[in-house]
């Protein structure tokens, strides 16, 4: 009797002991997967009973019903049974800007801590478009503006920066989680990554962090959609449209309590509004997140871009005016196209040594085979590359305050080789397109960079922030000539003088909802390749990157009620040694340091609820650019520009937008562009005219059961068929008697539908 009382009591003790074991966990955020610190816990009685740590931790001494609970986030009640380790994902709340958790600053800081500029573009924003064109989701972003020739042929300005660069993005970084999307010669391709693949995009403005190679425009962080822990689903959806456009995609959830991973395929196709204008995309995407316990995270992602793309290119006045949906003549004649495949590759560890201490790593990879028929000559390209970024990230205390500060390198190389043959689609029948002839060059290009950078951020009191930061940066080109031997060997090295960027900034919050920030800045953008060389082919040892200093004042925060949610912007940059594009022939161009320009502006968002009822919301929001950017010193051979306002870039931008959303399923977007007018030439005697765009969609979203989601939409864009030039090819040349080719008409008033059916299993 008496060993039978023992055993009860034993197990009675073994039970006593299990239940007190404490059952932990993490508060993540569902966007990007972040730490969400400071998160209110409480029973089913309303009673707290712990606070998520900066790593977004927690522990609980029993299993039961809780209330996460945070501002700025919409509050989430689960049960948590007995585990070993509880992932807890929290959405944001759209237009809370002041709480929403940045990850470009490395530090899980919320807005309204930061002394930048930043813009974030949330996943409601990215869907509230066709889906298939980038251009318009940036182009609501104050300080930004996107020029859309077409769905392949883009120039991404960031206050002006970029503005200069004839053909595509150059002098702003952009980065697919941690994988760069800019080259080791500096231009940058986002256009082609899958939408659906993209849970957010964050977009610092100016030279205002070091953590990203301090480049001149900022940069651009696509973060990837990894999809839902604990959720298994598949998506499919089928849009088509005007203009011969058909985009079909699906993708799988596989999410358990502590995995989850997102495979999205794309296939796009397009006819295009223009002759040779005809476009297939299509694209994998592999996107993981593997929390192996509680201080080790992997994440994997894997991209995968084939395109073919033929291009119209540019037109006359006369020909933009009265016939806008044909080609230029001779890429008409050659139907000149690029044909590419791209592969990204990147795998990122964060292991949290202790509450306060972790280190984040990545490598990544890429691999592009190109090749563009052109009616000057024809382009084979391939280029591999390598790198990895590293940095360590600690929180601590400095004279009994809070002190954080990250430290790390970023190490980049890739090798380019470049074919450029003869093509002869002059020599055959009208209508054969382009042919390829002889080799005229052959090069092979090693490009390297690296970046050592540092920021911190010291609390001087609990309303007082200082942070600084420091970039220091080497990089190198080297060109060997494969093709020409001796004295016309266009071989040869050029490595710039390392470059540093310092940056500081101030933040004081006036009160719990809003903030006022300064900052002072360093950036840099190194020349091309191809700008750094001669017209005979031989490398200018003289050519200098172009640097500047930006000085910004700005607020963002909540006013009258906590009703609006707003940011403000005011800067004043300078930037030295212009790289000017020197045409040398009809697509030919040399790079050269012709002066310096001064870029003024001030930039508004404001966001608020006009309705905010649970059966129905309705939002607006706007964003405001008012831009000064001039010459202050321009002397481009005999021609002195100094004074004129700087090419290629919007006076002002005006963007506006209703979402109304339902709880029976109806919803819909509606939004107004206004585009003011832009110089086409240096010397400023001609500009394009401003123009307007008025966008819809709408669409019905009905779940079935527990396990069906149906979302059908159509919308109109361009609802009142305004004719304007989507993109511009400014201080265009006239060759051969024949009138400059400025132009890229931009699509009158096209329709498309889509049809949305996701099954969860």
């Amino acid at each position: 009797m008496r060993h039978r009382l023992l055993f009860i009591l034993f197990l009675i003790s073994i039970s006593s002991s299990l239940s007190s074991q404490s059952l932990k966990g993490k508060v993540i955020s569902s966007e990007h997967k972040l730490a969400v610190q400071e998160v209110e816990i409480t029973d089913s009685n309303g009673v707290q009973v712990n606070i998520s740590d900066y790593n977004g931790l927690f522990s609980l001494t029993s299993a039961g019903t809780y209330t996460f609970d945070k501002p700025g986030f919409i509050s989430k009640t689960i049960s948590i049974q007995g585990a070993k380790f509880i992932l807890v994902e929290m959405t944001e709340k759209p237009l809370e800007l002041a709480e929403v958790i940045i990850k470009s600053s490395h530090f899980q800081s919320e807005l309204k801590e930061i002394s930048a500029a930043i813009s974030v573009i949330s996943e409601s924003q990215i869907n509230s478009n066709d889906g298939v064109n980038i251009a318009p989701i940036l182009n609501s972003v104050p300080g930004v503006y996107m020029h859309n020739g077409a769905l392949n042929t883009n120039r991404i300005t960031i206050r002006g920066i970029g503005s200069r660069n004839l053909f595509g993005t150059s002098k702003i970084r952009a980065y697919y989680e941690d994988i760069p999307l800019t080259n080791g010669s500096g231009e940058t391709t986002i256009e082609d990554i899958e939408l659906q693949g993209i849970a957010r995009m964050e977009i610092l403005k100016g030279p205002s962090s070091s953590l990203y190679g301090a480049g001149l425009g900022g940069s651009i962080q696509l973060i990837a959609d990894k999809g839902l822990f604990d959720t298994q689903s598949v998506q499919t959806a089928y849009t088509f449209g005007s203009y011969g456009l058909q985009k079909f995609w699906i993708n799988t959830n596989l999410g358990n309590k502590t995995n989850t991973a997102k495979l999205t395929y794309s296939n796009t196709h397009s006819d295009g509004y223009r002759e040779n204008n005809e476009l297939d995309r299509q694209t994998i995407t592999l996107a993981s997140n593997h929390y192996l316990n509680e201080k080790n995270n992997l994440n994997v992602l894997a991209n995968f871009i084939n395109l073919k793309a033929y291009i119209p290119s540019s037109l006359n006045e006369n020909d933009y005016i009265n016939d806008p949906t044909k080609a230029a003549f001779t890429w008409g004649q050659s139907k000149g196209f690029e044909d590419y495949s791209k592969f990204l590759l990147g795998l990122s560890w964060q292991h949290e040594y202790n509450q306060k201490s972790k280190q984040v790593s990545s490598i990544f990879a890429n691999l592009l085979d190109s090749y563009e028929a052109r009616p000057f000559n024809m382009l084979e390209q391939g280029t591999n590359a390598i790198g990895l970024r590293t940095r360590f990230i600690q929180k601590t205390e400095l004279w009994q305050k809070d002190f954080q500060w990250t430290a790390g390198l970023e190490f980049f190389n890739d090798l380019n080789l470049l074919k450029t043959y003869e093509n002869l689609y002059q020599d055959y029948p009208p209508g054969t397109g382009s042919i390829q002839g002889s080799l005229l060059s052959d090069f092979k290009e090693k490009r390297s960079y690296f970046n050592l950078f540092m920021e911190a951020k010291y609390h001087l009191s609990p309303k007082f922030l200082i942070d600084f930061g420091l970039n220091l940066n080497q990089t190198a080109y080297t060109l060997d000539d494969n093709f020409n031997q001796g004295s016309d060997d266009f071989s040869g090295d050029y490595r710039f003088d390392a470059i540093l960027s310092p940056k500081i900034g101030l933040t004081y919050q006036l009160d719990q909802k809003s903030m006022i920030f300064a900052t002072v800045s360093h950036g840099f953008s190194p020349p091309k390749l191809e700008e750094t060389l001669l017209p005979d082919g031989l490398i200018n040892n003289n050519i200098e990157p172009e640097t500047g200093w930006n000085y910004e004042i700005g607020s963002r925060g909540k006013v009258i009620k906590n009703i609006f949610n707003y940011e403000i912007s005011l800067y004043l940059m300078n930037i030295d040694n212009l790289l000017v594009a020197r045409r040398t022939g009809d697509d030919q161009f040399i790079g050269v340091n012709a002066g310096n320009t001064i870029h003024k502006g001030l930039e508004i968002a404001l966001n608020y609820f006009l309705i905010n009822k649970k059966q129905l919301q309705l939002s607006h929001s706007n964003s405001f650019s008012l831009n000064n950017y001039t010459f202050e010193e321009f002397q481009d051979l005999d021609d002195d520009y100094s004074g004129n306002d700087l090419t290629g870039v919007p006076d002002k931008t005006f963007f506006t937008q209703l979402h109304l959303n339902t709880s029976f399923g109806i919803y819909a977007f509606l939004n107004y562009q206004y585009i003011g007018e832009i110089p086409l030439r240096d010397d400023n005697s001609i500009y394009a005219d401003s123009y307007q765009l008025v966008n819809l969609k709408t669409g019905f979203k009905k779940e079935f059961g527990s396990h069906i989601q149906l979302d059908a939409q159509i919308g109109i864009n361009n609802i009142f068929d305004e004719k304007y030039a989507s993109m511009l090819q400014i201080n265009a040349g006239s060759f051969g008697n024949n009138a400059p080719r400025y132009y890229y008409p931009g699509t009158p008033v096209n329709y498309y539908a889509s049809l949305n059916l996701k099954y969860s299993f």
